[in-house]
């Protein structure tokens, strides 16, 4: 886990003042620290500089000291080739290195062991940015070239990594996140129109590319930025492609199993205690599994983490979306997997205040108390461990969620799990929703993004929809809980790893057929297969239960009170979005638990949560209008 940040200019001398720049890196580097707290490096030449933090994860390779401009911990690295001199700063993982390490001998210093940043940068030296195509990892990095005068941005094909940037001003500026940009001098947070609607409309996804704020953007997954004294230009590496599938439903089965085995294999591997975050479902079940098999050839046995909320079974009530508890299945997989097994139970109190503390470990609003009991989960687990692999993604793959099985859900012409613009209104003024466009501009958006699904020829029908919406659960909903994952586990200061986000499984489950998918209406039939043997059938075939959430009403009673402190509050910046009778009745209203207006938890609960965080935001952020 790492936060890496810089600026570039083709034309500027960065270092006719190069203490100030020297000081801009550190700056950087400060408003990122709780993505590494463990070792910080700084960068800077004539036109770019460069800082990273880390969290030390894993061994870290050797660095060079006595360069002229640089400050170093373990990253930035350098190296040259030719009379050419590069250097790079990496966030992220490479999980090919034994395939990628014969390539590169002759470039690569010493006899190992390698960090990623400088087999990265070494194959960048040998083949340029076509390197990047040879990488199994996660990655955001920057490579800069001194002699061309060029910057080249990376991130990773499915966006597990976050990569922002900015040219709103003199330089272009770019980091792993958002508050780093904001400590540029000139830069402010800025929200318009645009970023409104990606709050109140589309929130808490986000259109890819898009950071909310004015003249902020994300570098796409699966693409590259060049920068150099000729401009500017951004490519795909990266993308999918449809074409038939062409393997039995039994090699199917079998190649699924042989590529989520892998990809678990792969991400094992560090030299620091590894755990898995276990919920009892069969998605975090095989992962965990996989995991405690490598790890006890090894003669290492698996930690394990659950999540409950206080006096969940005294408040819990089952519903077509949340039909039972985690509890008894974690207990009865925890006892399969002879697990060392830690059950960390978060208070109400616990969850409303992380709402806040996960503000400021996105820079954004978020999934309001999906992300702030996520959060205060990966505390307590980075207290113990520094690296956790989880169950995420499995249901954008493999087709679990709702709308690919519910027909009025499958059948609608917009985002299917953010279907119910009504909903997303009855706390604004009318004024305000009718000056947005919403139903517009989601209109609008959900247009956008089903014409950039690559759709295969002469595909018609029910496969057609169910590609697009495959598409868009990859870009839109996979996103929103890929930098869930990412924001939280930093905060807690934990290197998490998706194994299912592998763009292998990612690229192989593109074209298997629904009727392999979920063979006989099975909910991730093929997910379950593939898993035949790895875990009890108990579990194996357990009922889809999404993430939980408190059915505390003391819970409620800290948000209404949280939502009347705006009210009372004539400087509250969310203020003049909401209409006060409106919200005044909503609050003396039972909570709605089973009409969410975002996926399948965001109820009434999470709505006026996420309305704090939006207040908490533009405070913090002093956001301004324009």
């Amino acid at each position: 886990m790492s936060g890496i940040a810089g600026f570039y200019h083709p034309k500027k001398n960065f270092m006719e003042r190069e203490e100030y720049f020297h000081n801009q890196l550190k700056r950087m580097n400060r408003s990122q620290k709780r993505r590494g707290a463990d070792d910080s490096g700084t960068y800077l030449s004539a036109h770019c500089g460069l800082s990273q933090v880390r969290l030390a994860v894993s061994g870290l390779g050797p660095s060079p000291d006595h360069i002229r401009g640089v400050s170093l911990g373990h990253e930035p690295v350098l190296m040259g080739e030719h009379g050419r001199s590069f250097a790079l700063v990496m966030d992220g993982e490479i999980y090919n290195q034994e395939k990628l390490i014969p390539q590169l001998s002759g470039l690569l210093p010493g006899k190992g062991p390698f960090s990623d940043g400088s087999l990265l940068l070494a194959g960048f030296l040998k083949e340029g940015p076509d390197f990047i195509k040879k990488v199994n990892g996660v990655f955001a990095a920057a490579v800069y070239d001194q002699e061309r005068r060029s910057l080249f941005l990376f991130r990773d094909r499915l966006g597990i990594k976050p990569l922002f940037y900015t040219d709103a001003g003199e330089d272009f500026l770019f980091a792993s996140g958002i508050k780093p940009l904001l400590s540029w001098p000139g830069v402010t947070a800025r929200l318009d129109l645009e970023g409104l609607n990606e709050i109140f409309s589309i929130g808490p996804a986000r259109t890819p590319g898009k950071a909310v704020l004015k003249d902020i953007h994300e570098v796409l997954p699966g693409c590259f930025l060049a920068l150099s004294p000729e401009g500017r230009r951004e490519s795909a590496y990266w993308q999918l492609e449809s074409h038939p599938h062409e393997d039995s439903y039994e090699e199917t089965v079998e190649k699924t199993s042989f590529l989520i085995q892998d990809a678990v294999a792969r991400q094992v591997r560090a030299e620091v205690p590894i755990c898995t975050f276990l919920s009892g479902g069969v998605d975090s079940s095989l992962v965990s599994a996989v995991c405690a098999r490598e790890l006890k050839k090894k003669n290492r046995r698996l930690s394990t983490y659950s999540f409950e909320f206080q006096d969940s079974e005294k408040y819990f009530k089952p519903s077509s979306y949340q039909p039972s508890l985690d509890a008894p299945y974690v207990k009865k997989m925890a006892e399969f997997l002879d697990s060392d097994h830690t059950v960390l139970t978060c208070t109400s109190k616990d969850q409303y205040d992380a709402l806040f503390a996960s503000v400021d470990a996105h820079d954004l609003p978020n999934m309001a108390d999906v992300d702030s009991s996520m959060l205060w989960f990966c505390t307590q687990v980075g207290k113990h461990h520094k690296i956790a692999l989880t169950g995420e993604c499995a249901d954008e793959i493999f087709g679990g969620y709702p709308w690919f099985h519910r027909p009025e859900l499958f059948s609608l012409d917009t985002f299917p799990w953010s279907a119910d613009m009504d909903a997303r209104k009855v706390l604004l003024k009318d004024s305000f929703a009718r000056q947005l466009d919403m139903d517009g501009y989601v209109a609008r958006t959900y247009e956008e993004a089903v014409s950039r699904t690559p759709l295969l020829d002469g595909e018609t029908g029910d496969e057609k929809k169910r590609r697009i919406l495959s598409f868009l659960n990859l870009r839109w909903v996979m996103q929103t809980l890929l930098n869930r994952m990412d924001r939280d586990a930093a905060a807690g200061r934990i290197g998490a790893r998706v194994p299912f986000a592998d763009y292998r499984i990612v690229e192989y489950l593109w074209n298997v057929p629904w009727e392999m998918k979920s063979k006989n209406g099975v909910v991730k039939g093929l997910l379950r297969e593939a898993g035949r043997g790895l875990l009890p059938e108990e579990i194996l075939f357990r009922r889809k239960s999404p993430y939980p959430k408190t059915y505390d009403t003391g819970y409620e009673a800290l948000l209404a009170a949280g939502i009347r402190r705006i009210l009372d509050d004539s400087t509250s910046p969310v203020l003049p979005f909401l209409d006060r009778e409106k919200t005044e009745r909503f609050l003396q209203s039972p909570a709605d638990y089973g009409r969410p207006w975002y996926g399948q938890l965001m109820a009434a609960p999470q709505m006026m949560a996420y309305i704090l965080q939006i207040n908490d935001w533009m405070k913090k952020y002093h956001v301004t209008l324009v």
